[in-house]
């Protein structure tokens, strides 16, 4: 009970309510578009172009830029963009593309803000952004508008062009034989992916954002086998793991990230061993 009239007594504060909203937003974002990444094989993609992202906010903070958002989302759909189509014309596969693009970007990122310094605590400010921080807490009403639009946005272009992400999804050799431009929604599935990715760093930081996109998917698939049951099951788990991670952070004093992202394992392992036994 004393729990729960915690959470009531921090419920109060607007601070805690915009976490909420926007953190089961990015949530719901992340797992819809998470399952398809897995089926695709595009998981890997999340972790990279969190790495590129990394790199943009640090070219952001050495600029000194207030609103660094715009700078961060076009690098990273640019780099989304570049990664896809280097992965499906050039000779180096697709998995090194994205391991060579992020690691560069996530060092360069590393050496920027070691040259150029914009605070004395260069190691909590890099620790914040790779594996998130109590920003999510501190977000502002326009903070809150901006990644409600964006989330907003996300989740419309799911829903209206689920037909076409369901079939490029599983078979893009017939959907271009049926005349849909696979190549044109692989590359919407890259931007939307990298915006989510932006958005979703203050959340979990850059490091942990690949769990909160592929865990909630693997989950579901665990127990469902129809694309839109699976999808709708990592929907729902990822915004129940993402609400309970920030309610326990709060109430724990433990690093969201962190605490969601352990929340998505037990609910993973739990999904995993109910699986078993069904199939018993």
């Amino acid at each position: 009970m004393e729990v729960f009239e915690k959470i009531a007594l921090y419920m109060q504060y607007p601070f805690v309510r915009y976490a909420l909203i926007v953190g089961v937003l990015i949530a719901l974002c992340s797992g819809l578009f998470g399952v398809t990444l897995v089926l695709k094989r595009f998981s890997f993609i999340g972790d990279g172009l969190s790495h590129i992202a990394f790199g943009a906010i640090a070219i952001a903070t050495v600029m000194k830029l207030s609103n660094n958002m715009p700078l961060v989302i076009a690098v990273t759909v640019i780099c989304a963009i570049l990664m896809l189509r280097t992965s499906q014309k050039a000779k180096i596969k697709g998995d090194a593309v994205i391991a060579m693009i992020s690691v560069g970007s996530l060092a360069v990122g590393y050496l920027i803000m070691n040259i150029f310094p914009t605070s004395s605590n260069i190691a909590g400010d890099i620790d914040s952004v790779l594996f998130g921080s109590t920003s999510i807490l501190t977000l502002s009403v326009t903070d809150a508008v901006w990644c409600g639009i964006l989330a907003s946005a996300v989740i419309a272009v799911f829903i209206f062009f689920y037909n076409k992400i369901f079939a490029v999804t599983f078979d893009e050799d017939f959907a271009r034989a049926a005349g849909t431009r696979a190549s044109a929604y692989n590359l919407l599935i890259a931007v939307v992916i990298a915006v989510v990715i932006v958005v979703a760093m203050n959340l979990v930081g850059s490091l942990l954002i690949s769990a909160l996109v592929v865990f909630p998917a693997v989950s579901a698939m665990r127990i469902f086998k129809s694309f839109l049951s699976v999808t709708i099951c990592s929907g729902i788990l990822a915004v129940c793991t993402s609400a309970a991670g920030i309610l326990i952070s709060i109430v724990a004093g433990t690093p969201v990230g962190a605490t969601i992202v352990v929340v998505d394992i037990i609910v993973f392992i739990s999904f995993f061993i109910i699986g078993k036994i069904c199939r018993k």
